[in-house]
């Protein structure tokens, strides 16, 4: 049976990168990934994009549900909005704490302008983007939702974006986490595709019984 799986890329990523091209190419899954940013670049926005593919009844049901990074927190959101609904969790280097991260990166007094303007430009590595206020109040509800699916995360120990200690929190307070991956790698994982296929297939064994 071929692995069905929907894919979200991460905050500067895109649904042809190499994580979810590595999974279609030398894995042979079915991925759907979708542009993460379709519905705006807030986090909630991104689960939204997710949800769409997962409750629509005229697409082909998903056996895994991975994210990486922001995408990550917005498939581990899927997972705390959709109960009912049957599939794995990957996640890689998921933005867990997303709003902590956001504010210890800007000064108070950045935040506070942000807040009372409503806007920050964003310049990243390919991104020239204005972000709403709301990028910061849906951080503060969803950066660290309730996991209802069999999980498993992998994280970098030299990631200097998203502090692997998030995932190790999320590991010890939350049953649905079957194991956390700490690999000798930084936040773009590049050593982590390895870890792709028997993580889902553990993952999807957990689910089944």
């Amino acid at each position: 049976m071929v692995m069905r799986v929907l894919f979200a890329h991460g905050f500067e990523g895109a649904p042809n990168g190499g994580k979810p091209t590595y999974m279609m190419e030398q894995l042979g899954w079915d991925v759907v990934a979708p542009v993460m940013s379709s519905k705006g670049w807030n986090i909630e926005q991104e689960t939204n994009v997710l949800l769409d593919y997962i409750d629509d009844p005229d697409i082909e049901p998903f056996d895994l549900i991975a994210g990486s990074s922001m995408g990550g927190l917005a498939a581990a959101n899927a997972s705390a909005l959709r109960p009912d609904v049957d599939f794995a969790v990957l996640l890689i280097a998921p933005a867990f704490g997303l709003d902590e991260m956001w504010r210890n990166r800007l000064t108070v007094e950045e935040m506070r302008v942000w807040e009372i303007s409503g806007r920050r430009m964003y310049q990243g590595f390919e991104l020239n983007i204005r972000l709403g206020w709301d990028f910061m109040v849906t951080a503060e509800e969803m950066s660290w939702p309730n996991l209802n699916h069999p999980t498993i995360i992998l994280h970098g120990t030299e990631d200097d974006v998203v502090p692997i200690e998030n995932s190790r929190k999320v590991l010890n307070n939350q049953s649905n986490v079957i194991q956390l991956i700490e690999i000798e790698d930084g936040h773009r994982m590049q050593k982590s595709t390895e870890y792709f296929e028997p993580s889902a297939r553990q993952c999807l064994d957990v689910l089944k019984t």
